[in-house]
């Protein structure tokens, strides 16, 4: 039997929501084992000047437990 478990993190990037995502899971996999997915919660962005500086992602990871 499997118990996944699921935490929500903030991540944001300077390039893109996929990259804010990409970088979401990779520092999520750097201290939890067996992480399986990603669902994107919530888009938003930073404007400065009328410009997006940054992208930001609400993202739920879920992982199996040892």
């Amino acid at each position: 039997m499997s118990v996944i478990k699921v935490i929500e993190v903030l991540s944001q990037s300077s390039v893109s929501w996929e990259d804010a995502a990409k970088q979401a899971v990779a520092k999520a996999a750097g201290s939890l084992h067996n992480v399986k997915s990603i669902y994107i919660k919530d888009h938003s962005a930073k404007v400065e000047n009328g410009k997006i500086t940054s992208y930001r992602i609400t993202a739920k990871v879920s992982f199996v437990l040892d």
